[in-house]
């Protein structure tokens, strides 16, 4: 389940960085495609083409794909959306025209730009329009593969010659890519992996040909309806089944992994060659996602043999929680001897080595979580991390030595600019990228140098000292004895001796925070006008369950408790705020998207005394209706009536009926994520006990309800006035 937070108008994404272990130019979708040395990166620039920059140098730029060379005979410039580089520097991948499959831009075009013989050539001529997926250049520099209607192709950069490596795939048995559910709870889309020598291709092989069809119903875009189906296996439902298998370019033969355990489940979110091109390494998870194994798969007989395991009481995070998102990828040392692996098996989410024989070294030691491993500079020993452990809403560079003789981290930010703090470092360790921000300081970029933080270009951050209405932090503790953090902003003219209504914003779920020091906090990015000068105060608490830097106990206590441990930590939370002598107790208002929504529903039912009035958006009103990945990660795997009854316990819909305030609630027919049935379930309980409520469907829109013109501003106008009919602004 992904998140939407309406801070300042824009949805706040985070980008997938690139981290310093790389040693060659990769393509990298919002991020900086940097140069070999560390210190030049690419980047297209709209006019010019793809150009090369000097970090140390502002000045310096270089066009090394002009314009004219992007231009295709007798066609228009091509619109590059991304693009990399083969291993030598000879050849360029373009990705244009590209369409969305689910939520991102997967789908396209691809061009290659040879360098030497100065050719720009499309590959994949013959497959249809815009249906090629995560186009690669293999390490020598000869070939491209790619993915067309789940099938693998390779194709020879110098005839042209097309070859199927798979020619089973369908709409529903997937080669190279992923079904709904893996890319959108594992973040798994590019399926496939070039071996070192060029001569295999590793590949995930997906079957979802028994999960059944979700039908959305299209009832605007023709004269008669029709269905959308949508495989989406729900919690209690088998997942598709995964296997990996490695292709032999030349023979166009698979051979299957032998990986132990059911395929249909485990899980297998990760996987990537060694150091040598006779074995891959992969995860592999079990259904209920609390076990973890590391195999090695032989490529030559299938054989595979486990180098490690871990256990968890609740659930196992993956890669892309500390990876900005992204899963692929694997961090070795000592040229393929080690790696370096991510566990919060001792309570706090740590870097550790492991051998592969086995060995184990602790990296990063303390009570402190690893946020993001940001890079590691095997060279000079040492590995780069972002991690707050004094305040769980910021975020700022550390090191610590790689052999894990560090006894505490060393903090490289600077200490004067509080708040958050990203760095893409280069491959050679000693430049960054670094941003900042925080509540009342716009987003500011420089490049630095490391490990000393020295500016080299861009402007110089500063604080914004004049910055007004500041959000405010403050901790609150509840009758629970759980201390939270959160901020407000209060109205601009704020009187002490009035008492001003209270909105709360929502999220409360392990898929994002709320509360964290970043610029946009505090803008309600869904209300037309200001808040604060409207007379509102506007705030957010985040208990537990989030995934705040707080400890794994923090981040796991809701493990098949959501809808239970998260909605009390809110309302207790509320409870002392209610206390406080500026706040109207009558007007207490809350709002929350997807899992906020289902959130704003739970805290507007289960404790309707506190809250009056809430604006839920495409909630989960029914956990056993959302998808299995998501759903029992957290809740467990409901393969019977005691399995089923924690998703019960925490679904909105079990507490319709005690509905006592006001309601509007959101949702896009059109939602592949959270289906329409949620809000259809819901509809019918608030019926059936005669609770009366607002409905707002948008017909055929998504789960981020902006699609159709006029559609944003009918929304926010709709939101805007809602909130003031029923949750009247000003001090009294």
């Amino acid at each position: 389940m992904k998140t939407r937070f309406y801070y300042s108008g824009v949805i706040l994404v985070t980008l997938a960085l690139m981290f310093c272990f790389q040693n060659k130019a990769k393509a990298q979708r919002g991020g900086v495609n940097w140069a070999k040395d560390g210190y030049q990166y690419y980047r297209n620039m709209p006019g010019e083409g793809i150009v090369e920059f000097d970090t140390r140098d502002s000045a310096k730029k270089t066009a090394i794909v002009t314009k004219e060379m992007l231009t295709p005979q007798g066609k228009s410039l091509l619109a590059v959306s991304s693009f990399s580089f083969s291993d030598d520097g000879s050849k360029v991948m373009l990705f244009t025209n590209t369409k969305r499959v689910w939520r991102y831009n997967t789908k396209g075009d691809y061009w290659v730009y040879d360098m030497a013989a100065k050719t720009l050539k499309q590959i994949g001529v013959g497959k249809p329009v815009s249906s090629l997926m995560f186009a690669k250049l293999s390490p020598d520099g000869t070939k491209a593969a790619y993915v067309s209607e789940h099938n693998i192709y390779v194709e020879d950069l110098a005839t042209g010659s097309i070859k199927p490596l798979t020619t089973d795939g369908t709409s529903r048995l997937i080669n190279g890519t992923f079904d709904w559910a893996y890319e959108e709870e594992f973040d798994c889309r590019d399926g496939f992996r070039w071996s070192p020598d060029s001569k295999l291709i590793s590949y995930w092989q997906i079957d979802a040909r028994k999960i059944k069809n979700y039908l959305m119903l299209n009832t605007t875009d023709s004269i008669y309806p029709y269905n959308v189906p949508v495989e989406y296996p729900v919690a209690g439902e088998d997942p598709s089944s995964c296997k990996v298998g490695v292709v032999d370019i030349s023979t166009a033969k698979t051979t299957w992994i032998d990986v132990p355990g059911d395929n249909v489940q485990h899980y297998i979110p990760r996987m990537e060659w060694t150091t040598n091109s006779n074995e891959i390494i992969l995860e592999q998870l079990n259904r209920a996602q609390n076990e973890s194994k590391i195999f090695v798969g032989n490529v030559s007989n299938g054989a595979a043999h486990v180098i490690h395991q871990e256990n968890d009481k609740a659930w196992i995070d993956g890669k892309a929680r500390w990876n900005e998102g992204n899963p692929v990828g694997w961090d070795w040392l000592k040229s393929g001897k080690e790696f370096i692996w991510v566990s919060e098996k001792d309570g706090w989410r740590h870097i550790y080595k492991i051998s592969t024989d086995g060995k184990e070294t602790l990296i990063t030691k303390g009570n402190y979580d690893m946020i993001r491993l940001n890079c590691i500079d095997e060279a000079d020993g040492y590995v780069y991390f972002t991690a707050s452990p004094d305040n769980a809403t910021q975020k700022y560079l550390f090191r610590v030595k790689l052999n894990g003789s560090s006894k505490n981290p060393e903090r490289l930010t600077p200490t004067n600019l509080p708040g958050t703090h990203n760095y893409n470092i280069s491959p050679n360790g000693k430049i960054a990228m670094h941003s900042f921000s925080n509540s009342y300081t716009m987003a500011q970029n420089e490049v630095v140098s490391l490990p000393d933080n020295k500016h080299i270009s861009g402007a110089p951050m500063a604080v914004n000292q004049g910055a007004k209405n500041k959000p405010v932090f403050f901790k609150v503790k509840t009758v629970d004895g759980t201390e939270m953090d959160g901020w407000m902003v209060k109205p601009t003219h704020f009187d002490s001796t009035k008492k001003y209504p209270v909105v709360f914003t929502v999220y409360g779920e392990p898929a994002g925070q709320t509360v964290t020091d970043t610029y946009g906090i505090g803008r309600n990015g869904l209300y037309v006008g200001s808040m604060a000068d409207d007379g509102y105060i506007y705030m957010s608490v985040e208990g537990r369950g989030a995934p705040a830097p707080k400890g794994a106990a923090w981040r796991k206590s809701v493990y098949k408790s959501i809808g239970i441990i998260n909605i009390r930590d809110q309302a207790m939370a509320a409870k002392e705020i209610m206390k406080w002598s500026f706040v109207d107790s009558t007007r207490v208002a809350v709002h929350g998207w997807s899992g906020g929504g289902s959130s704003t529903l739970n805290l507007m039912f289960q404790y309707p005394e506190i809250y009056k009035t809430g604006i839920a958006v495409a909630a989960v009103g029914w956990q056993l209706s959302y998808d299995n990945i998501y759903q029992e990660r957290y809740m467990g795997v409901p393969t019977d009536a005691a399995g089923r009854e924690p998703f019960i316990k925490g679904s909105p819909v079990t507490y319709a009926k005690n509905l006592r305030g006001n309601l509007l609630y959101i949702h896009g027919t059109g939602d592949d994520n959270v289906h329409y049935r949620n809000a259809e379930l819901l509809i019918n309980e608030l019926i059936k006990y005669n609770r009366q409520f607002q409905l707002m469907s948008y017909p055929n829109r998504s789960h981020g309800i902006f699609e159709g013109e006029g559609t944003t501003l009918h929304l926010h106008t709709l939101f805007t006035q809602y909130l003031k009919d029923h949750c009247p602004p000003g001090g009294r």
